[in-house]
């Protein structure tokens, strides 16, 4: 799995990493953080399940500034890695002529 740099410091433990994928389920995950992954996965797996429900869910822990901030950053996210893998840039790999690259799975820099 792809770290970040903050990832990789260690500010988030590895239990919660292991239990992402379920984290609907998980006590690893508040029910602030679970709204924010459900709101997440509507945007990017499957629009469907924004329903009424969950935009109520999602306006009892964050605000209608905090839903626009995190949407535009989880689809800013997503569009970045999805240029990153048609460009044909892996993990610690670099483009030619820079120095930069995707952290490694550890979350230090390459």
């Amino acid at each position: 799995m792809q770290r970040s740099v903050r990832s990789g410091s260690g500010s988030i433990p590895e239990a919660k990493y292991a239990k992402l994928l379920h984290f609907e389920t998980s006590d690893e995950f508040s029910e602030r953080e679970q709204a924010a992954l459900t709101y997440t996965s509507a945007i990017i797996w499957d629009a469907a399940i924004a329903n009424d429900a969950l935009w109520e869910r999602l306006h009892q822990h964050f605000t209608d500034a905090e839903l626009v901030e995190l949407g535009f950053f989880v689809g800013l996210t997503l569009g970045q890695q999805r240029w990153i893998k048609t460009l044909g840039i892996g993990h610690q790999e670099f483009m030619a002529g820079t120095r930069g690259g995707l952290t490694t799975s550890e979350g230090s820099s390459p």
